[in-house]
Parts: structure tokens; sequence; C-alpha cells
């Protein structure tokens, strides 16, 4: 790695990682069903993109990981199974490259350079992300809307008193950045795992209000125009009716009310005619835009595909073309030996 001045580590430090729910869960369920009641941590491989501002973490899986506890510096990971599983990973979406690392932490080891030094035979800017599975419960963590994992760049700054430059984590901010599926999945999965206390009952673990808390906002809403309606609606009969006294302000802003409301100078028909035809361009943008989403999905699947076939064949060619080689070697060799004869 090349060192790295103050200038080139600030500019580097503005990197984001962003980090999908998936994930999370995957290092969650990793750390229970391996290390749950104990001082390990569990390690695994991080799946996505690198465009250089953002790091993209969508995907990861789990790796067999030992270390001493008394020996930190002691420890073993598998290469040949992150190798079989980058391979298994690459076959499904060649877009999800093998980006870095994740620990449970709590906090970084004294082994995570050395593994940051392994990883970086599968990519070049590994990029390690430590999740602490146990550091709050379910209402700090909504009350704070704190980010439940780390992401730290390894780096060698220069030093100005001229000593060799040390290698070194940099911290880079990081946020959980979910698409509307994710986020409607992990609410679901998440249903019976909500924050207890009332006043953070209401907000989702990923940040912000939930699913279910905003459909019951809107109901709510409808629940109270509908009976306000249904109370002028007596008001106006028990007045016709002469139950009730003529209140002029009150018809004046019942009169204001009404004529606020949208299309109310149309005959009926007509106004049906333009809410189905609203509601028809509605649906036809709602068409359109599933039509495109098939369309752009079944183009990457295509271009995965082409992408895995040219890696195949790319890999096929390698020993053929180096067997050639070999065999025109030889040649050049005999026919040099024939000519010394």
């Amino acid at each position: 790695m090349v060192a790295l001045t103050a200038e080139q580590i600030a500019t580097l430090s503005q990197t984001e990682c962003h980090v999908h729910p998936l994930v999370l869960l995957s290092i969650v369920d990793h750390h229970s069903r391996a290390a749950r009641g104990s001082k390990k941590r569990v390690v695994g491989c991080l799946l996505g993109q690198d465009n250089g501002k953002v790091i993209n973490v969508a995907n990861s899986f789990a790796v067999p990981f030992e270390e001493d506890e008394k020996d930190p510096k002691t420890w073993f990971l598998d290469h040949d199974f992150v190798e079989s599983m980058a391979a298994m990973f690459r076959k499904v979406n060649a877009r999800e490259k093998l980006i870095g690392f994740y620990h449970s932490g709590p906090s970084l080891r004294a082994s995570d350079l050395e593994i940051n030094e392994l990883f970086k035979r599968y990519t070049t800017r590994p990029v390690m992300v430590v999740v602490d599975v146990g550091s709050q419960n379910l209402d700090e963590l909504a009350a704070d809307e704190s980010v439940p994992a780390e992401a730290y760049l390894q780096v060698e700054e220069v030093r100005e008193d001229g000593t060799p430059p040390a290698k070194t984590f940099l911290h880079i901010p990081s946020q959980i950045v979910a698409e509307e599926a994710e986020e409607i999945g992990v609410e679901h999965l998440l249903r019976d795992v909500r924050p207890t206390s009332a006043s953070n009952a209401s907000f989702s673990l990923l940040g912000g209000q939930t699913l279910a808390t905003r459909i019951s906002t809107l109901l709510a809403s409808l629940r109270g125009l509908a009976s306000r309606l249904t109370l002028i609606s007596q008001y106006l009969d028990q007045v016709r009716a002469g139950t009730l006294p003529v209140n002029h302000a009150i018809l004046y802003d019942l009169q204001e009310i009404s004529d606020l409301l949208p299309g109310a100078e149309l005959q009926s028909d007509e106004m049906v005619k333009a809410v189905a035809r609203e509601g028809n361009d509605m649906m036809l943008v709602v068409f359109l835009s599933s039509l495109v989403r098939a369309v752009v999905k079944l183009h990457d699947l295509v271009d995965n595909k082409l992408t895995n076939s040219r890696a195949e064949l790319r890999l096929d060619a390698e020993p053929a073309a180096a067997e050639g080689e070999k065999k025109k070697g030889e040649e050049k060799k005999s026919e040099g030996e024939g000519k010394k004869e």
C-alpha cells in the first residue's frame, strides 16, 4: 500500500459505507448461532460494490474463524471456503463482488490488520465493518437512531518526523440504506421485537416511523374526517327540521369548506369521470413502472449470464494458451538444436 498524506487521508475519510439491513440480520444470526453466550467474535465476508466515494454493502456470508483468546495474534480463517463461496455468489450475481469483511467486535482487535492484509488478495481496498451485536437494547437503538455498524479502511500515513509510516484504520461514516421492499420485509421480520417503551413503540429499528404506524395514522385521519362529515350532516338535518336554530356563522364556514372541495361545481357524472380518469392515469404510471422494472431485471439477468459465460471461457482459454506457448517454446528449442547439428 502506498503511504498517504494528511490531505489524501482527509479526502478518503469522506467515503461513505452503506450497509443494507440484510447484512445486519445475517451478522446477528451468525453471532447468535456460533458465539451466543460467549466472548468470541464471528467473522465473515462482505459483498457489494465500491465505486470510490460510496461503498455499498449489499450481502454477506459467514466464514469459519477461530482465534486464541489469550493470544489475539493467533487466529485461523479458512481461505478455501472464502474462495469457493465467493465463486458461487459470483455465479448468482456478478455485480456483488467481495469488498471486505466484518466481525462482531465490539471493538477493534490486534489481528484486524493481519486479516485485512489477507483480504487484499480479493480486493484492493477491503472495508472492515464492526457490528456490535449486544451494545444497546432495542429502546436505546430506536431512541438515538444510532447505526450499530462502524466502517473502517486501512491507511498508511506519511509522518512529518520522517519515521516509517504505520498501518492503521481510518474510520469512515456509515449508514443503513434500505430499499422500500427491504424495509417492508425487515419490518415484517421484526414485528415481534419492537421497542417496548411507549415513547419508542412507533419507531422502526431502521429509523423513522414504521409502515404500520404510517398506515394507522392515515386510517385514523380518515376515520376522523368521516366522523366530522357525519356530524355536519346531522347538524344540517336538524336545522332543516327546525330542531336547531339557524346559525349563520356556522353556515358561512360550511359554505367556505364546500367551496374548497375539488370539483364541487361540477355535476356528479362529470366528477365521477374525472376521478376515474385520474385513477386510470395513476394506474397507468404504476403499470409502466412495473413493466420497466421487469425489463431492467431481465436485462440484468441476461447481462449476468453473459458475464459468467465470458469468465468461464476466459478461465478455459488460459490453460490452452499456456499449453500452446509451451509447445511453441519446445518447437523453437528443437529447431535450434537441429540447426546446431
